[in-house]
């Protein structure tokens, strides 16, 4: 999927290879691999993730060590062709366990995609990492859980904690402002919007089952005004949040956002990096800022 910016906009974010509050050094678990503890080292373990009637799947990376650990669920976005395991490897390297998953109709998950299941997926899987028997059985400190995601994953990271204050923090990564989109989609007209849809969507190949681009694009114009996430500021001042726009595709709506949930009272770090939706070039910076504010937060 493609984000846009307005061209203003981004002229004026590039040239700054990496600017914001926060910034530091690389630590080294992001480099270099940590003292193994052979008694119990670092796993991995594939899950069912209940949704609404389906097991979605799941794969736990989980932290070498004895005891539980803090927990980070990482969220892909749409259709999840980057799903951002390079940052889940260095993550689990600091110490934490990250839970990766494929929403509904996704990459072989049951079900049907829609991004109101999506919504609804991110829920179920909260709620699974909270339960007292995931969570003794994984070694998850569940008082310690950030969720996180990358442009769909973030937009769907923000509908959720809007809703819920007992995260450790949340973490958006280039999120998408769908109702944005739906309302650039709205004010094209014929063949432009066609053409707008075909551009933005380009990349489904088979990875979703239930939807396409169209469907996807219908559902977006019809919650092009509760699902612009600028609207939400206020209610995300419950937790921690880290914003990390990129400058050539979402910078701009999400430092938007980061500075509308300060100006609420929220406390929030934000950070820009000047590459693409994925951050192509930028990986190891990327995981250097999420691993940097995570060691950050309170231990509770």
């Amino acid at each position: 999927m493609k984000i846009w910016m307005g061209l203003g906009l981004m002229v004026g974010l590039l040239g700054v290879a990496h600017a914001g509050e926060g910034v530091g050094q690389i630590p080294p678990v992001v480099i270099s691999d940590p003292a193994p503890d052979p008694a119990n080292p670092p796993h991995s373990a594939q899950v069912l993730i209940p949704s609404h009637g389906e097991g979605m799947n799941g794969l736990f990376y989980l932290a070498g060590g004895a005891g539980s650990h803090p927990t980070m669920i990482l969220l892909h976005g749409f259709p999840g062709n980057e799903q951002n395991l390079d940052l889940a490897q260095a993550v689990r390297r600091a110490g934490w366990n990250v839970l990766t998953m494929h929403y509904r109709g996704t990459w072989g998950s049951p079900g049907d995609f829609s991004i109101a299941h999506v919504i609804e997926d991110v829920d179920a899987a909260v709620a699974f990492v909270r339960q007292p028997d995931i969570a003794a059985k994984y070694g998850i400190d569940a008082h310690r859980i950030v969720l996180a995601g990358h442009s769909m994953g973030g937009f769907a990271t923000t509908a959720h904690a809007r809703h819920d204050d007992r995260l450790a923090g949340v973490i958006l990564l280039d999120a998408w402002n769908v109702g944005a989109t739906g309302s650039a989609f709205n004010e094209a007209n014929g063949a432009a919007r066609e053409a707008l849809i075909a551009h933005q969507f380009d990349d489904l190949g088979n990875a979703l089952h239930g939807a396409t681009a169209a469907s996807t694009a219908a559902e977006v114009i019809a919650h092009r005004v509760d699902w612009n996430f600028q609207s939400w500021a206020k209610d995300l001042t419950h937790d921690p949040l880290l914003v990390i726009g990129a400058s050539k595709a979402g910078g701009a709506e999400n430092q938007k956002l980061a500075e509308a949930v300060r100006a609420a009272g929220g406390k929030v770090t934000a950070i820009t990096i000047d590459s693409d939706h994925a951050y192509q070039d930028h990986r190891i910076a990327l995981a250097g800022d999420v691993v940097n504010w995570l060691q950050k937060l309170p231990t509770k």
